[in-house]
């Protein structure tokens, strides 16, 4: 479990040196002139990898194998229990869903080409409208990847992905204070 929680971890501390604040509507704002999936792509691609990972989506879902006859631990698990589980599961998806486009995409922020011809707010329908992107996407990923193997994933996350997040996490402080960019300007 750790070897993605770390990853995870560093992306959004990425973003948080980036915008200089843990407050949500502060990183929402100062998303404003540009999105943060533009200057931290990278970030936002082992930021998505680890997301699937945390919310045991395929192709890192290993707890649950429901290709499988048995389909790993809920098996053990009938009617309304077994109903918690798959909403548990599905609540996270939408948890992580909301929280990568507030932290890459401007959470309720629309281009201000469509914002001065708006007379009502409709903030609460742009987020959403972002979340259910990165929900499809959670999905059409789950239709398309085949699963991993612990040993792979552990492998993949350890020696591959995390020196990445810890290099890009040394960098984005380092880019800040080269440039001069205040985050609080």
């Amino acid at each position: 479990m750790i070897s993605y929680e770390l990853i995870y971890s560093a992306c959004v501390l990425a973003v948080i040196l980036v915008c200089g604040t843990f407050n949500i509507t502060e990183i929402i704002e100062s998303q404003q002139t540009v999105w943060y999936i533009i200057p931290l792509l990278p970030i936002f691609i082992l930021f998505f990898v680890s997301a699937l990972a945390e919310t045991n989506r395929t192709p890192f879902d290993l707890v649950e194998a429901e290709s499988e006859l048995v389909a790993g631990f809920i098996t053990e698990h009938s009617g309304i229990i077994f109903v918690f589980f798959f909403l548990a599961e599905y609540c996270s998806i939408v948890l992580i869903s909301t929280f990568t486009a507030i932290l890459f995409i401007g959470g309720y922020h629309i281009p201000e080409i469509f914002s001065n011809s708006s007379f009502i707010n409709l903030q609460s329908l742009i987020l959403g409208i972002k979340a259910l992107f990165f929900i499809f996407v959670f999905v059409w990923i789950r239709a398309t990847l085949p699963r991993m193997r612990y040993d792979t994933l552990i492998v993949f996350c350890w020696t591959g992905i995390l020196p990445m997040a810890i290099a890009l996490l040394i960098l984005v402080p380092s880019i800040l204070i080269a440039f001069d960019i205040s985050a609080t300007a």
